[in-house]
């Protein structure tokens, strides 16, 4: 697991394991999901981190 925070654009990275993405995902308009070919998730991406964390 990798975890990565980029400040400049307040965006969380996590990546659960490495993987070829198949397709990304829409959670909600904050949260991309990353997916390889079987659907299984690879990593998520967390938008505006700060304002969704304590």
């Amino acid at each position: 697991m990798k975890i990565q925070y980029f400040q400049d654009t307040d965006t969380l990275y996590i990546e659960l394991r490495a993987c070829d993405v198949g397709e990304t995902r829409d959670f909600d308009e904050n949260t991309l999901i990353d997916v390889d070919e079987h659907g299984e998730i690879c990593a998520l991406t967390i938008e505006h981190a700060s304002a969704r964390a304590d």
